[in-house]
């Protein structure tokens, strides 16, 4: 059983004196946990705890993480990719596998195993919380394209890929770290839609799959999450797609689950269900002991147990782990991140920004005194654009101001008076993502300043939206006409916004989604 639980640790928060570490310490020299998933952290100090718990492990740790965007989502020191929606805008599958590949080698070098990537969900739902530019788009062919090409890339170089989140995330309007999603589809949609990628990944060979915290009623007849189902995990993805990989589980400490029941019958169920590997229980000792006692009772047959073990040991076996389950920390202190992984996220970001619309031709903005910046934010921070304002500097006269949610009328007075003379007005939104709910996280007051800009900003002035995050922005403002996305805030997204703005860079991204007004 122990095989079968993948701990987590916070090399960020978790120092060697901390009880959690001396906790997880204890559980992996007693064979209770298989695995360990980082979160938060450094490379250097994510790679030295790697090492520990190797040295104390009785078998090899299967050491995981999420890196849809690198190893850098979840470490410092490592490279920073673009979000999966900008490496789709680029059209380009061979540079989505060139991206794996960096990602594999940086993982590999640290000591990591698994990456919980790609991310086949098709965004079909604009609302969608929690995936967003996660995804590849809404596009079937261009999601199997992109994610088949992810998994070539890892499983090439020696990283377990996971296709997530079965059967589909795409279509729902809440997050799962807080709420129950319902996917709405019946087997029809299913087939024709969510169900294709995870078809196409295991026909491509990929080792693991996780099975998302969502309702499917339509699929189960209840509200049970597909992740305690057994009517998806065994009947649906391991017997009618006939996955023979390994299964896991999303986070068990999402608050999806939690209806009523506690983490041991949560775990309990998921092993149920069918799931080989649990992940993230809050307490990985009671998931342990619930497990135990259920096989001891009968509950969950043995054989189901040794089943899902001999999957796990296989991927162990196919991973060569005993050779490879200790990172070289002379290396990761040299250069986890090299130039030439840092040139090709350039690349893929370059390659991404898409220029959505631009009707009356106001792109490029030529030099002139008298531009106004608004810099839209979901949150209070001061470093947000320092990057980007500087660039804009270097070739425009610009005045910046900062629209937050705790901005005050004083400042909603000064934004309107500079805008009303402004020779060009860019509002660039730095919103990720929408709202735990689905709705657009901008304030009502923000939202209204935006619209007013239309009436506000002079006739002859050129108004520009840029969305260095999510695209789906534009479809709260349709009155403003020339929109550009660069999908993600990374500097280097920053820098290229400005290249295109000032015309020294031709935008090449095409949309990955559809957008109201404008189509794929």
């Amino acid at each position: 059983v122990g095989q079968m639980l993948i701990a987590q640790i916070e090399p960020h928060t978790i120092h060697q004196q901390h009880k959690e570490y001396h906790l997880l310490s204890r559980l992996v020299h007693e064979g209770k946990v298989g695995g360990i998933m980082l979160l938060k952290g450094d490379a250097l100090t994510a790679a030295t705890y790697i090492n520990h718990f190797q040295s104390i492990a009785p078998h090899p740790l299967l050491i995981s993480s999420d890196m849809e965007r690198g190893v850098a989502m979840r470490l410092s020191g490592a490279t920073e990719f673009p979000p999966n929606m900008a490496v789709a805008a680029t059209q380009d599958p061979e540079l989505a596998e060139e991206m794996a590949v960096a990602i594999a080698e940086e993982a590999t070098m640290i000591g990591m195993q698994q990456n919980y990537a790609p991310t086949v969900d098709l965004n079909i739902n604009p609302l969608n919380p929690i995936i967003n530019t996660r995804s590849f788009g809404d596009s079937v062919p261009q999601t199997i394209a992109m994610s088949n090409a992810i998994i070539k890339g890892l499983q090439s170089n020696g990283i377990i890929a996971t296709a997530k989140h079965f059967p589909g995330h795409g279509d729902v309007s809440v997050d799962s770290h807080f709420l129950l999603p319902v996917l709405k589809a019946d087997r029809k949609q299913l087939d024709e839609y969510e169900l294709q990628p995870f078809r196409a990944a295991i026909e491509r060979g990929v080792i693991s799959v996780m099975v998302g915290h969502l309702a499917v009623p339509k699929l189960t007849g209840s509200m049970e999450p597909a992740s305690l189902s057994k009517l998806i995990v065994t009947d649906l993805l391991r017997k009618e797609l006939s996955f023979q990989g390994l299964i896991i589980t999303d986070a068990l400490n999402m608050k999806a689950l939690y209806n009523g029941q506690n983490v041991a019958e949560i775990s309990v169920k998921a092993v149920q269900a069918g799931n080989d590997l649990l992940l993230f229980s809050p307490d990985p000792e009671l998931t342990h002991s619930a497990v135990v006692k259920a096989v001891e009772k009968g509950e969950i047959a043995m054989e189901q147990i040794d089943n899902s073990v001999r999957r796990i040991l296989q991927a162990k076996a196919w991973l060569e782990i005993e050779r490879r389950k200790t990172a070289d920390l002379k290396q990761v202190k040299r250069e986890v991140s090299p130039p030439t992984h840092q040139h090709l996220s350039r690349r893929i970001a370059s390659r991404a920004v898409t220029l959505v619309s631009d009707t009356n031709h106001l792109l490029p903005l030529k030099p002139t005194e008298g531009m106004v910046n608004i810099i839209v934010q979901d949150r209070i921070n001061n470093e947000t654009a320092r990057r980007y304002i500087k660039q804009l500097d270097k070739f425009y006269t610009v005045n910046h101001i900062r629209i937050n949610p705790g901005t005050d009328s004083l400042t909603y007075a000064n934004a309107t008076e500079l805008a009303s003379k402004a020779k060009a007005v860019i509002v660039t939104s730095y919103s990720q993502s929408l709202s735990s709910s689905g709705a657009l996280k901008l304030s009502a007051q923000q939202q209204q300043f935006i619209h007013s800009l239309v009436g506000i900003v002079p006739k002859e002035s050129p108004l520009i939206l840029l969305s260095l995050g999510t695209p789906y922005i534009i479809n709260y403002f349709p009155e403003i006409s020339s929109y550009l996305c660069t999908y993600s805030p990374t500097e280097d997204c920053e820098e290229l916004a400005v290249e295109v703005l000032r015309g020294a860079l031709k935008p090449r991204g095409v949309l990955p989604v559809s957008l109201q007004g404008h189509s794929r």
